[in-house]
């Protein structure tokens, strides 16, 4: 899952030759040459107690996360997206898949809009007489997952996000380990997976574990980095420099991290640090590779962000050009004045403080809004009219986000998480001034800086417990930052008999009980279970030359790609304005099923909001699916509590003979 790896994938899947003839070679050859990198060198040295206790949450949480997994297939979030790209990854070996527009009367009917290819997370691309599918994430998601279809199915794709997840634990706990402590690094460990949104991303094939994985990994590489000389300390910052860049493969967003790496950098180089060069040699290559191939192959993607992406890049930009000329300074004598010197660690740890209580007091004083009439902001009018809330599709609740923390974790947690951040920014910079990085200061910095900035503005639709994913790296730092303040505490209570037991009884009742509260009813199986069944139920009510045309709203967002991908049927949707006038669509249906007719095809109508579009056509639906399941609550300004009844409902109609 590391830069290199996925980057290779990239290129191959560009050209289509992405086939399990390539892939698992790949795989094997990435594989043998991370071991081979990282065998020779110095390690995490935590006991054997301590080690077996945290491989024993490690694998519990996985094993547990992977029995109760989602069954995301449908497109309605994210995670079914991304397995709907990796199906179409594996079985087609290329990333923009191209579409034979024969079987649909030609070219005609998508020149003149009155069909298209897209739907819900895949865009059409290109020209309509040569047109492809492009889906709308990043590369990783697909690769990754698209090998548990090749080893067996979408079935199988679904339990590799719980491995993911548990492996990003494991790293989380190795970091605790290595700078708190060998047993609280297990604490840490076991503290995270009971949060519900780590649990939530874990049971679905969501893009964040497979950026938190390389993200932690490569800072627990560059905190070794820190401690080591010669050889060895720069093969880690030439790793960690890897895999930090390489998240960008899994998630845009991921190059707030790298940006945050970059001042650390800067102070490293004006300090002379030897880790530095290789640091950054892994950090520009791998982030260049990343955003290359994003470019290249999710382009479309990249442009329906730009809102927040292009103000990101800038950011990024800013601050590679201000650490650049800081460190040209350093290097030539300057410094800053003794008296800021002296007092920069107070600062520091002060400006902690004055931020988390500005955030913590922000819904008294200040109201985030966005565009009303963006989609997103008439899908949360709706979810306030369906709740009881002022309709005000503007407001974003970004206020709110630190509230969106104290739901999983409780306000104590957070207010001596926050106070172990002012105290460690103060050694840091007291450090700092006598001219020494404490080899902590990379965590710190991303972990805080990448916090503050979600929490200033989530970017995400506030649709607990959906949006939550975004709180992962906070919701982690708060947990080690605690048991950071717990270990301080139980070292000044050691010869104190009852103090350290003390301390840790209180450091459970702080984060595990206001956790496991919000997790615990959601303890049973993931949502969405029987999509699969479902799919593989419409799957068999087509015939091998059917091709497939969506005719409402429902049919056009969630099963175009399905029916291309899982059923292996073509398939396109209606537009809108076709849709909504009964006569046109008519006559669409018609001319395509003239057209698929003399290709030696059968054109089927699909309906997914209920029977009335197939009968307005004058035909007779047949019902193929009706099935409930559980899906996720949608919550605005409280934690979720409890799963909702969803459905999936199908309607089929042939439209001539065979």
């Amino acid at each position: 899952m590391g830069g290199g790896d996925d980057a290779a994938r990239g290129l191959f899947a560009a050209v289509g030759w992405w086939t399990p003839w390539v892939g698992w070679p790949v795989a094997a050859v990435v594989a043998a040459g991370a071991f081979a990198l990282v065998r020779p060198l110095p390690g995490v040295s935590m006991g054997a107690r301590p080690a077996t206790a945290l491989a024993v949450v490690v694998l519990a949480f996985a094993g547990y996360a992977g029995a109760t997994h989602s069954e995301h297939v449908l497109p309605r979030r994210d995670a079914a997206s991304n397995l709907q790209a990796a199906v179409s990854l594996a079985g087609t070996h290329e990333r923009v898949v191209s579409v034979d527009v024969s079987a649909f009367a030609g070219a005609g009917p998508l020149e003149r809009g009155e069909v298209t290819l897209a739907s819900a997370a895949f865009y059409q691309v290109g020209p309509a007489q040569a047109p492809a599918v492009q889906p709308q994430f990043l590369l990783a998601p697909a690769v990754v997952y698209g090998y548990g279809v090749w080893a067996g199915g979408a079935r199988v794709a679904q339990l590799l996000p719980a491995l993911a997840m548990g492996l990003v634990l494991l790293v989380l706990g190795l970091l605790t380990a290595l700078v708190v402590g060998p047993w609280w690094g297990v604490a840490a460990a076991g503290l995270t997976g009971t949060l519900l949104p780590v649990l939530t991303v874990a049971r679905g094939t969501y893009s964040e574990q497979l950026a938190l994985l390389p993200l932690g990994a490569g800072l627990l590489a560059l905190t070794l980095a820190l401690t080591r000389e010669g050889g060895s300390g720069r093969r880690l910052a030439l790793l960690g420099g890897l895999l930090v860049g390489g998240a960008g493969l899994a998630r845009v967003d991921a190059l707030r991290e790298v940006l945050l790496l970059l001042p650390l950098l800067a102070l490293g180089a004006g300090l002379r640090r030897p880790w530095v060069r290789p640091a950054a040699v892994g950090l520009g290559v791998s982030s260049v590779l990343a955003y290359a191939l994003a470019g290249a192959l999710s382009y479309r993607y990249l442009a329906d962000i730009a809102a927040s992406l292009v103000p990101l890049a800038g950011l990024a930009a800013a601050v590679l050009v201000a650490s650049v000329a800081g460190a040209w300074l350093w290097r030539r004598g300057h410094r800053l004045p003794a008296g800021v010197a002296r007092r920069l660690p107070a600062v520091l740890a002060a400006g902690a403080v004055v931020v988390g209580l500005a955030l913590w007091s922000r819904p008294w004083w200040l109201t985030v809004r966005a565009d009303p009439t963006r989609p997103s902001g008439r899908y949360l009018a709706g979810m306030q009219q369906r709740q009881g809330l002022p309709v005000d599709g503007g407001r974003t609740y970004a206020e709110h986000s630190l509230d969106w923390l104290s739901w999983y974790l409780g306000w104590v947690a957070l207010a001596v998480a926050l106070l172990a951040l002012a105290w460690l920014l103060q050694r840091a910079g007291r450090r700092l001034t006598g001219g020494r990085l404490a080899p902590w200061v990379p965590v710190l910095v991303v972990g805080a800086g990448s916090t503050l900035l979600t929490l200033v503005r989530p970017g995400i639709t506030p649709d607990h417990p959906w949006a939550d994913r975004r709180l992962l790296i906070a919701l982690a730092l708060v947990v080690v930052l605690t048991v950071s303040a717990a270990a301080w505490a139980t070292r000044r209570l050691a010869e104190n008999r009852w103090g350290p037991p003390v301390v840790v009884v209180l450091t459970l009742l702080a984060v595990a009980v206001p956790a496991v509260q919000a997790t615990w009813p959601f303890r049973g199986a993931g949502v969405e279970r029987g999509s699969l069944d479902a799919v593989a139920t419409v799957c068999a009510a087509l015939e091998p030359r059917d091709v497939v045309l969506m005719v409402d709203g429902r049919s056009a967002s969630e099963w175009p790609q399905t029916v291309r991908g899982m059923c292996e049927r073509p398939a396109v949707s209606a537009t809108s304005a076709v849709r909504a006038a009964p006569t046109r669509l008519a006559e669409v249906v018609d001319e395509l099923a003239r057209g698929a007719a003399a290709e030696g095809h059968r054109l089927v109508v699909l309906a997914a909001d209920g029977p009335e579009a197939i009968e307005g056509l004058g035909l007779t639906p047949r019902r193929v699916l009706d099935v409930r399941f559980a899906e996720e609550e949608h919550a605005l300004d409280r934690p979720p509590r409890r799963t909702d009844v969803g459905s999936a409902r199908v309607w089929l109609a042939a439209v001539g003979g065979s």
